[in-house]
């Protein structure tokens, strides 16, 4: 391509990019330090959550966690297998709640100080990302 209207170099200080591969490897950090607990950062988050504000119907919580729903429908599925959150229904058959259960906040609160130590620790990690948000000409 040499169309001089378009030189792609100035992509290479794309914010969008740079701001998603530090979402990965934050993700990835909180992750490895969770391991040992049997549960993602996601899957804690929502643990978290739920033990925080009870029962919440599937919509609310999606928005609550910045989730499309479909993503909230696909972290969900290894809690509600593993019986850590559980299902429930309304008498208006539109509306499913989905709230913690006793196994979901034991596991919750044996995974906190390892969550715990990720928060603390992830600062170091951010420095490292060189993230312009200044106009790259």
């Amino acid at each position: 391509m040499t169309d001089p209207s378009f030189d792609f170099r100035a992509c290479q200080q794309c914010v969008c990019s740079a701001v998603r591969k530090a979402s990965r490897a934050i993700t990835h950090h909180y992750d490895a330090e969770l391991r040992s607990s049997g549960l993602r950062v996601t899957q804690f988050t929502l643990l978290a959550t739920l033990a925080q504000t009870g029962p919440m119907p599937m919509t609310r919580l999606a928005a609550f966690l910045g989730l499309e729903r479909t993503t909230l429908t696909r972290n969900l599925k290894p809690l509600l297998r593993d019986k850590l959150v559980e299902p429930r229904d309304e008498k208006d058959g539109r509306i499913r709640r989905i709230a913690i259960t006793p196994r979901g906040e034991a596991a919750a609160r044996e995974a906190f100080p390892l969550w715990k130590k990720a928060q603390d620790s992830v600062k170091k990690l951010t420095a490292a990302f060189d993230i312009r948000l200044s106009d790259a000409r």
